[in-house]
């Protein structure tokens, strides 16, 4: 199967990036298990697929490596707006993308062309345990100390 893809990073985090306006991945949860394997693969945190949205500019799709489907990535919704921008698909600095959790709106930061920064409002903070989901009892978790592997931690949960 030959695929063209772009792969971009955003503090940190890469993917692989399919724009299917002109391809069609039929099989996403393979494709991302198969990009990812030790020693046979691109590398990277997950991919990205850009499709056709009826509501919005775009619509983002996001695998993990193990295949499975995310909601939300604010790392690369961010880099779906540079690459729709920079390529010429969604030239404005206001663009909206489809996703698992609803459209978010991006806005575009321009330098002579190219986009140099991106905004996305995520949403508000999810503190609740059982929205998040963790198991801990309490209203919120923050800073709470729990035994992991016979080691102590103060962890906080948040989506």
């Amino acid at each position: 199967m030959k695929l063209q893809f772009t792969k971009m990073h955003g503090c940190g985090y890469d993917y692989i990036y399919f724009y299917c306006f002109q391809q069609n991945i039929t099989d996403p949860e393979e494709l991302s298990r198969r990009l990812f394997r030790y020693h046979f693969g691109i590398g990277g945190d997950g991919i990205i697929l850009i499709e056709p949205s009826v509501c919005a500019d775009a619509r983002m799709r996001i695998f993990n490596q193990d295949g499975s489907e995310g909601k939300m990535c604010g790392n690369g919704i961010r880099c779906v707006g540079k690459y729709l921008y920079d390529s010429g698909l969604a030239r404005k600095e206001e663009i909206a993308v489809e996703t698992q959790s609803g459209i978010r709106v991006l806005q575009m930061q321009v330098q002579d062309g190219q986009v140099t920064g991106v905004t996305v409002n995520m949403g508000q903070a999810e503190l609740a345990p059982e929205r998040i989901p963790v198991s801990l009892p309490g209203r919120e978790i923050i800073g709470m100390p729990v035994s992991i592997d016979g080691k102590e931690w103060k962890i906080t949960c948040v989506s």
